[in-house]
């Protein structure tokens, strides 16, 4: 019960509807993708550039935020973020063009930056109380079924709006603009601020050198899915993008408050946290495109589930479905099981779910199966990550730490999403990616989760976990009379 009264429940309230809006957000668009480019007068294909300048936009944004977030305060950070977020949702909704929908869309990512933020500023409130790692991960867990939530919401609200709406895209997009600005007065009227670090500055140069890094790798990655494995630009500029981080580091080693602590970053207890975070993101959110283009293959090639547009929709709620169990199962363990334990136990989930894909595909409820197994790790693993970051950080750097485990895990994502479309191309069979692609896809995916579980195995046993309480001292013996 300690935990539970170590953060405001009220507090935890406000911001699960913080990350209700964000799912919401991530399962509305996706929905309208086909109708949006009709509305734009755009291909199918000119819509992966929305995804991919949303991507490197949230990379460069959320390191940036959440160290103001250490610097001036969380919740101060917190509504900059909805802000642009809102006026984004509200450009995008009046938008007719392609240019002006993307570069809408692109700053709407911004709200990538909110869940680091939201447990920065609980793990601040936790702090006094000696059990804020255990509070944290429990309140996480309850904001990550709030994000899932919020995704099966907005994917199911998305089709039912442009229905009622008379497949009028205005006021169709006009509802999760709304959404977003009643977030901002929200955590306006009942989120408190944290309390930061006085007499910092911002590391401008650092983060100068770590936007060219990180605009010149997924900008590479970006040509690579779109050009193919021939495209040798794609990988001069993500060469580039690489080296470009030996300035960074040196830059920052040389800095007392840097932009990135490399110092921290290398901790026993913080690095395989960040390396499990780009390693899920993986299959987290590079393996999804893939699940839905061979759930809906014809099984006449051999392979293939054959499901049509809704029974994919009901696969893809059963992953999520999954993610939200992961994320309560989290909550309800966070304060019983140590937390390395956690990690490791839902990193090697996500692995033995894309692994036993391998063998188990040619049934639908083989598929459904190893997705949900996988989803329960990712569930947890999405709370839990930003959590560990922050119990793993000095204070004054939770944001900035927990924020790291959302850019390396874009990162990764982005990475898999180009190599994916190019091992799904090799080979293919008309429009159709062979069965020797997909089940490479799987063994990527299953072998990067199970390298974050063998690092996680690093960790030392009791990092993440609330300190001890200090023991109680031995009264004084009795003096002996006469001594």
């Amino acid at each position: 019960m300690t935990a539970l009264r170590a953060v405001p429940l009220a507090l935890i309230g406000w911001l699960v509807c913080v990350e209700l809006t964000s799912g919401v957000l991530q399962g509305y668009y996706v929905t309208l993708t086909p109708d949006i480019a009709r509305h734009l007068g755009v291909t199918d294909a000119d819509v992966n550039w929305f995804e991919a300048g949303q991507l490197l936009l949230s990379a460069l944004l959320v390191p940036v935020l959440a160290k103001l977030g250490d610097m001036h305060g969380h919740k101060k950070m917190l509504l900059l973020s909805t802000a642009i977020t809102a006026g984004a949702s509200w450009w995008m909704a009046f938008s007719g063009d392609f240019w002006g929908y993307l570069i809408a869309f692109s700053l709407q990512g911004a709200y990538a930056v909110w869940l680091p933020l939201e447990v920065a500023l609980i793990f601040d409130r936790g702090r006094r109380t000696g059990v804020a790692p255990s509070a944290t991960r429990r309140a996480a867990g309850m904001l990550v079924i709030a994000l899932e939530a919020g995704a099966i919401i907005g994917a199911l609200g998305a089709a039912a709006a442009f229905g009622a709406f008379g497949e009028a895209m205005l006021p169709t997009l006009l509802l999760p603009a709304v959404m977003v600005t009643v977030c901002f007065f929200a955590i306006l009227w009942g989120v408190p601020e944290s309390e930061p670090l006085p007499d910092r500055k911002l590391d401008a140069g650092g983060f100068v050198l770590l936007a060219l890094s990180l605009l010149t790798i997924t900008s590479g990655l970006t040509f690579l899915k779109i050009g193919g494995p021939e495209a040798w630009w794609g990988w001069a500029v993500m060469g580039i993008g690489v080296v470009l981080l030996l300035p960074f580091g040196k830059w920052v080693l040389g800095k007392d408050d840097p932009a990135i602590d490399l110092r921290v970053m290398r901790r026993p207890e913080m690095w395989p946290v960040q390396l499990t975070a780009g390693l899920v993101g993986v299959s987290l959110l590079g393996a999804q495109t893939p699940l839905a283009t061979y759930a809906g293959t014809d099984p006449s090639l051999g392979y293939g589930l054959g499901l049509d547009a809704s029974a994919r929709s009901i696969l893809i709620g059963v992953y999520l479905l999954s993610l939200i169990v992961g994320a309560a199962t989290l909550a309800v363990l966070s304060s019983r099981v140590r937390p390395r334990l956690l990690l490791i136990v839902a990193a090697a989930l996500v692995a033995i779910g894309y692994l036993l894909l391998v063998p188990l595909h040619l049934e639908i409820w083989q598929v459904f199966l190893c997705m949900s197994i996988a989803g329960l790790g990712s569930g947890a693993l999405v709370g839990a990550l930003p959590a560990a970051a922050a119990a793993a950080a000095p204070r004054g750097q939770t944001g900035v730490a927990t924020a790291m485990t959302n850019t390396t895990k874009t990162i990764g994502g982005s990475f898999a999403s180009s190599i994916f479309a190019i091992v799904l191309a090799a080979g293919a069979i008309g429009t159709a990616a062979s069965l020797g692609g997909y089940i490479v896809v799987w063994i990527i995916c299953g072998v990067t989760a199970l390298a974050a579980t063998i690092g996680l195995i690093a960790v030392p046993r009791l990092a993440f976990a609330d300190p001890e309480p200090p023991a109680e001292r031995a009264e004084a013996p009795a003096p002996i009379p006469g001594a």
